[in-house]
């Protein structure tokens, strides 16, 4: 199988969905960082706020809200030519409320790529992005935007890479696949036991 035959619009789902966008300052200085505590190690995020401002705002507002708390990294997408490669996608628990959906900031807005280590906003159509993000294991280019191809061509918005924790970030993509989905393109890529997001903190 190739990259190119992987469903790139079924990377990611989210909950409930209503309309409008945040708006929110970051601090100067230095780029922010996000450390997780998961069931499996902790992870530290560090985030583009100046090349994907509103992506990163969005994730920080979640973050703030301790909206992650609880919930879970729940898929694990490896590559059938790379098995140890792929993306493990996270949302907070199902009682949490999605803040409205936000603009989308493609790859070539920003210049970020979907490489090894980089964190990315999952969405449906563009504009539809809320609070499920996907880290890439591996350089996983094909999710960028691809100007000139047909149909949705507008990619995933990348907003920050994997400082610290990637090892743990590689166990949650091996672990046993096969759980339940209603999503037929996404069989044998949710996880039996989801990893809990314990909590999600600025760093």
């Amino acid at each position: 199988m190739s990259s190119s035959s992987l469903p790139r619009r079924s990377l990611l789902l989210g909950a409930g969905l209503v309309m409008a966008a945040p708006q929110m300052v970051l601090a100067q200085g230095a780029k922010p960082r996000v450390r997780m505590m998961t069931s499996l190690g902790p992870i530290t995020i560090e985030l583009e706020d100046k090349r994907a401002p509103l992506t990163s705002a969005n994730f920080l507002r979640y973050v703030d809200a301790k909206a992650y708390d609880g919930g879970s990294f729940f898929r694990a997408a490896r590559n059938d030519w790379a098995p140890t490669q792929g993306t493990i996608v996270a949302q907070p628990p199902a009682k949490s409320r999605p803040f409205a959906p936000i603009r989308h900031e493609s790859t070539t807005m920003t210049g970020l790529s979907h490489v090894h280590g980089a964190i990315s906003l999952g969405r449906f159509a563009p504009g539809t992005a809320t609070n499920t993000f996907f880290i890439c294991l591996g350089d996983q280019t094909f999710l960028d935007a691809q100007p000139g191809e047909p149909g949705d061509n507008l990619g995933y918005a990348v907003f920050g890479k994997v400082v610290s924790g990637l090892s743990n970030a590689q166990k949650i993509l091996a672990q046993p696949t096969g759980g339940e989905t209603k999503f037929v393109e996404q069989k044998d890529q949710w996880l039996k036991k989801p990893v809990i997001i314990e909590t999600a903190r600025r760093a």
